[in-house]
């Protein structure tokens, strides 16, 4: 049996490592470089992270559409493609500052600007309006990451695979945080914030050529032999069974696979759902429920960890410290949340479950794990290494959840649709995380002026502010798992 799958499997993680790079560089020079540029607060750059949420969250509610539409490999190309250019964008942000502010004729004045002045006002205004553009564009073209390669997963996985195969691409979002702090910071000190930008938004230009000359679906292709077809569409014919499938591994037999494989496969291009429709269904609310309570959280720690362990800890992001912090964080993240996808493959194949129960029976694991998060604060007065560990924890049980609910969506509804609900429930990701970013930005720049008079559970002025969110990151996964259960309490597939 040949093995392309994983081959386009290894392209899904290198795009969304990609995509975690370009939205990590601003969270990772905000702090030490552009918020004494442009006189930005936490508010505004609360603002800026919440408003990229809600352009992100409405631009998923078609992107699915539009990737069911367009087909996996031109709709991945265009999304991939309008994200890079949107990455690079930001790049002119200080540049076109300079056009509408008037006395400031050049990027070195901005920072010379007096702080709390009129004009400072003005270049704090304009720049966020700018940079709220830039991030616009790069929100409409994220938003088409995570339908296309979960309809890609659908693809070119049977369902008991999937959760492991979404767990493997889905850890670009880790591996992309990881390698950003080892790569963004050094870049905008040694040649400027801007480059930064520019240097990372172009990667996904040269991973489309890659993609162009690799995909096509998985009957088409010809690097995909019979047998890996037929391992592939063992759901799609009742007739071949799983084992049946199997024995074609480690064989390179085109006789041997069923003569009738291909018809069947044919005929596995189901009637697409109309989006309206696709919210009569439970599964469907089930799915987007999840995703609004927990994606906020994980771009909480995505946006904000940098900016805490300087605030907290007097570590910026590009000095040993900081760069230590942020990469132990993400370290753990990534080598935990592989085995979320493998949880439920080992439920079905050694317990003999059935793949919807051990995908939920593995959710209801991973929610226990961001409770430790409750302890970063109180901790981080003994070590900022204990924020870094016990973060990392709950950032790894997001990721080993987002691999399986994400594969929740390929296990209810039909391949024609997975794109468009992925879509939706990356929508109610995207509003959850925009009230979570509005309101850490904004409690953040109160508590700081509160000072001691705003106090939560032993801590004052911002720690008290930071402490509170936690406590709400540690307790979503619960809440989301039993709104869950309680929509879906059984498998329950949707037939169109």
């Amino acid at each position: 049996m040949t093995n392309w799958r994983w081959w386009i499997c290894s392209l899904l993680f290198v795009a969304t490592t990609v995509n975690y790079l370009d939205r990590q560089v601003l969270s990772l020079t905000y702090k030490e470089f552009i918020a004494p540029e442009f006189h930005w607060t936490d508010a505004d750059y609360g603002t800026i992270t919440s408003l990229f949420s809600i352009f992100y969250a409405i631009a998923c509610l078609f992107a699915g559409k539009f990737v069911d539409w367009m087909g996996t490999k031109k709709g991945y190309l265009i999304a991939i493609g309008v994200w890079s250019l949107g990455a690079v964008m930001h790049a002119a942000c200080g540049v076109a500052t300079t056009w509408f502010v008037s006395g400031v004729d050049s990027v070195e004045a901005l920072r010379a600007v007096e702080a709390g002045s009129n004009v400072a006002l003005a270049v704090s205004t304009v720049s966020v309006y700018l940079f709220l553009l830039c991030r616009g564009i790069l929100a409409l073209g994220e938003s088409g990451n995570f339908p296309a390669a979960i309809k890609t997963t659908a693809e070119y996985f049977p369902k008991k695979d999937r959760a492991f195969a979404t767990s493997i691409f889905n850890a670009g979002a880790s591996v992309g945080a990881l390698a950003a702090p080892l790569l963004i910071p050094p870049l905008a000190k040694s040649m400027g914030w801007e480059w930064a930008f520019i240097i990372i938004g172009g990667l996904g230009f040269i991973w489309m050529f890659f993609w162009q000359f690799m995909y096509d679906k998985p009957e088409k292709s010809k690097h995909v032999n019979e047998a890996e077809l037929a391992y592939i569409h063992q759901d799609d014919a009742p007739a071949t069974t799983a084992s049946e499938a199997n024995k074609f591994s480690g064989a390179d037999k085109k006789a041997d696979a069923p003569q009738n494989l291909s018809a069947s496969s044919a005929s596995a291009e189901e009637e697409s759902i109309p989006m309206l429709k696709c919210f009569r269904y439970k599964q469907t609310w089930s799915f987007a429920i999840g995703k609004f309570l927990t994606d906020g959280v994980w771009w909480f720690f995505l946006f904000w960890a940098p900016a805490y362990f300087q605030d907290q800890f007097n570590a910026p992001a590009s000095s040993p410290l900081g760069q230590g912090l942020i990469f132990t964080l993400y370290a753990i993240v990534t080598v935990i949340s592989l085995f979320g996808g493998y949880l439920p493959k080992l439920f079905v194949e050694r317990k003999g479950m059935h793949p919807y129960n051990g995908r939920m029976l593995a959710m209801l694991i991973f929610a226990f794990f961001p409770l430790v998060a409750l302890a970063a604060q109180p901790l981080g007065a003994m070590s900022p290494w204990w924020p870094a560990v016990l973060i990392g924890l709950a950032g790894a049980g997001h990721q080993a959840w987002s691999a399986n609910i994400f594969s929740t969506v390929g296990d209810m509804f039909p391949k024609s649709t997975v794109a468009s609900i992925t879509g939706i429930g990356a929508m109610a990701g995207g509003i959850g995380s925009m009230i979570i970013q509005k309101v850490a930005g904004n409690l953040f720049t109160y508590a700081e002026g509160q000072g001691a008079a705003f106090h939560f559970m032993g801590f004052e002025g911002k720690p008290a502010g930071y402490f509170i969110m936690f406590c709400f990151c540690g307790l979503a996964y619960l809440i989301a798992w039993a709104c869950m259960k309680s929509l879906v309490p059984k498998y329950k597939p949707v037939e169109v």
